[in-house]
């Protein structure tokens, strides 16, 4: 991974942190994004220790945003000559419905949106650096749902868990929808990293809360587990030219049949277009 440079958002905690430090480990140098300048300044000391690399830096932004996203994407582009890696990772869970400053259930904003945006403005800066790779973190939540378009923002009725479950298809369908768009020097691909103990959902209410605490600490895997198949989709190559797929534990695997819906993924997008461009 010598000379390549790789971004991370959602690399303050759990997958995205362990994936920050293995790929600075194995030579990179690594953007991470951060929403708490505190917090964030504490993990970066932590990252350039752990790993060896003094090559790390640190961009802020809160994600759920689409301003932010807008800026971010910006500073990148003014700042670094080329993108080889984009790992969209950063990602949250609501207990209750919250609308952001644009007007998006903010579920929907940060783990749909957030990956959309910052994609779509960083495109020609991966093509000029291709052989580049796009990886998108997704979960095994996305089986069993649609997109209930008609309820996107969660006004008619809000489902924590449902909601999630939505924006994570909408991970798998924005995976596809891209494949068709990108050139083939610059692969696309989607993920499930398994059921992770760490502080994500930390904010889960009613009956749910107490039993994924309980379903953690029974059968969750550790993040240094959790992040192998994203730190494989950035970098391994076995799966040079490999595009399009879905993976869990490094293998490819079959998604849901709604995410393979095309006229689903061709309205996500348009949908997704829309937002971005106001």
């Amino acid at each position: 991974m010598n000379g390549k440079v790789c971004l991370v958002t959602g690399a303050t905690d759990g997958i995205g942190k362990v994936s920050a430090r293995v790929l600075a480990e194995k030579g990179a140098k690594v953007i991470i994004v951060g929403r708490n300048p505190e917090k964030s300044a504490t993990v970066l000391a932590e990252l350039k220790s752990s790993s060896g690399n003094e090559n790390i830096d640190l961009l802020m932004a809160d994600l759920a945003v689409m301003q932010e996203v807008r800026d971010l994407a910006e500073q990148v582009i003014s700042r670094y000559d080329r993108l080889d890696i984009l790992l969209n990772n950063a990602g949250g869970y609501f207990a209750k419905h919250e609308l952001t400053s644009d007007g998006l259930e903010r579920t929907f904003a940060l783990n749909h949106m957030s990956y959309f945006l910052l994609t779509n403005k960083l495109m020609e800066l991966l093509k000029s650096s291709a052989p580049a790779r796009i990886v998108n973190v997704s979960s095994d939540a996305h089986y069993g749902v649609d997109m209930d378009f008609e309820n996107l923002n969660g006004e008619q009725e809000y489902k924590a868990w449902k909601a999630y479950q939505k924006s994570k298809l909408a991970n798998v369908l924005f995976t596809y929808e891209l494949l068709k768009k990108v050139p083939a020097d610059i692969t696309v691909n989607c993920l499930h990293p398994g059921f992770v103990a760490t502080n994500f959902g930390h904010n889960i209410g009613g009956f749910f809360g107490p039993v994924l605490k309980i379903a953690q600490r029974i059968s969750a895997i550790d993040p240094e587990e959790g992040a192998k198949t994203s730190i494989f989709l950035c970098s391994a190559p076995e799966v040079k030219g490999v595009s399009g797929k879905y993976f869990y534990k490094c293998q490819p695997k079959t998604s849901s049949r709604e995410s393979r819906n095309m006229d689903t993924g061709k309205r996500l997008w348009q949908i997704s277009s829309d937002i971005a461009s106001t």
